[in-house]
């Protein structure tokens, strides 16, 4: 039986795109047993994934000392497969320890695998204008690429439904959402946050297509500093429950499970909805790796030159129109993309 690991340590969207891996290396491989090293703090976005058969959980706050001895102990594994998904300092670390200069590739062709980050090329995008990468860039594909042509894993697409959310998450949810909308009424799930203002749709945006929508419920996630999404939820208190600070991470990912739909910025939640197949709308701004791979989400993006212009959103904008290419996206463009649910 194979021994596979996977190493993606961070963050919530990176692990959420890379989850997408296990499918196309289950197919390949039904018999083989897959272990993940991740960061404690993130572990349990990984364990929603049966088919994961081991997590092996590092804690930043042991340094580099604890990534040494995490190493030894997945040296002992003796795997037959590693995919470094991450490419950074700690995963590194651990490649030096399971695979010294890559010496087991000398013994197994391809037996170490890494995803690169092309940091040239994202250089030449961002400070040059020279895009050299994908247009659109799906990350979520590029987390496959490197196992499709090392490990020749085609078999990548194929639906997956059994995520396991353990029973106090979903009770949790039905408890705040599911039993407090009337059972004949469609809902949606919006995402109206974003680690840096840049990403953010306009709270007055959310605030207009809630009221263009009157025949829909809403149900907000985000963090417990959002605190703009309680003025987001008093245009309709009656049709909109917030959730912002009032879920774990993982409860949240089990509202998007749970949702018919999900509208989004370039957020973990956007790609959580990708990776379980969920209909929606991206909205896409200056980012240039929020795209996503499935065909249920509707990309909604103004063309403007000046895009994209950020890898994260944690610059300034370019122009005088201050986020042009969000305000440009009308809450009236969105509300007639939505179909009938």
């Amino acid at each position: 039986m194979d021994k596979i690991l996977i190493i993606r340590l961070s963050s919530i969207g990176d692990i959420i795109q890379c989850m997408s891996v296990v499918t196309g290396i289950r197919n390949k491989y039904p018999n083989a047993e897959i272990h993940w090293v991740v960061r404690s703090d993130m572990a349990s976005l990984v364990k929603i994934d049966p088919r994961i058969d081991k997590l092996w959980e590092f804690d930043r706050k042991e340094g580099f000392s604890g990534v040494f001895k995490l190493g030894a102990k997945l040296k002992k594994e003796k795997y037959d497969l590693i995919y470094d998904a991450h490419s950074n300092i700690r995963s590194n670390i651990l490649k030096l320890v399971l695979c010294p200069f890559g010496i087991c590739n000398l013994l197994k062709k391809n037996k170490l695998v890494t995803r690169h980050k092309d940091r040239l090329k994202r250089l030449l995008l961002f400070k040059f204008g020279i895009n050299l990468l994908p247009n659109p860039f799906k990350a979520l594909d590029s987390f496959r690429k490197p196992i499709q042509s090392k490990w020749d894993i085609n078999d990548i697409n194929t639906p997956f439904s059994n995520w396991k959310f353990p029973d106090n998450v979903q009770s949790k949810i039905e408890q705040l959402v599911l039993n407090q909308i009337p059972g004949n009424q469609k809902w949606i799930t919006l995402v109206p946050s974003a680690a840096w203002e840049l990403k953010r749709w306009p709270v007055n945006y959310w605030q207009k297509l809630i009221e263009l929508k009157p025949d829909l419920h809403f149900v907000i996630l985000g963090g417990p500093t959002d605190t703009f999404c309680e003025e987001i939820r008093s245009v309709a208190p009656d049709r909109v429950i917030n959730l912002a600070g009032k879920t774990s991470l993982m409860e949240s990912f089990c509202t998007i499970w749970h949702s018919p739909f999900v509208i989004s910025g370039d957020t973990g939640f956007l790609h959580a909805a990708d990776l379980f197949q969920k209909p929606g709308l991206a909205i896409i701004g200056p980012t240039a790796f929020g795209y996503p791979s499935g065909d249920k989400i509707k990309v909604m993006e103004v063309d403007l030159p000046c895009r994209p212009c950020t890898k994260d959103g944690s610059t300034k904008c370019k122009l005088k129109e201050i986020k042009k290419c969000l305000t440009d996206l009308t809450p009236e463009i969105l509300a007639s993309n939505i179909p009938n649910l």
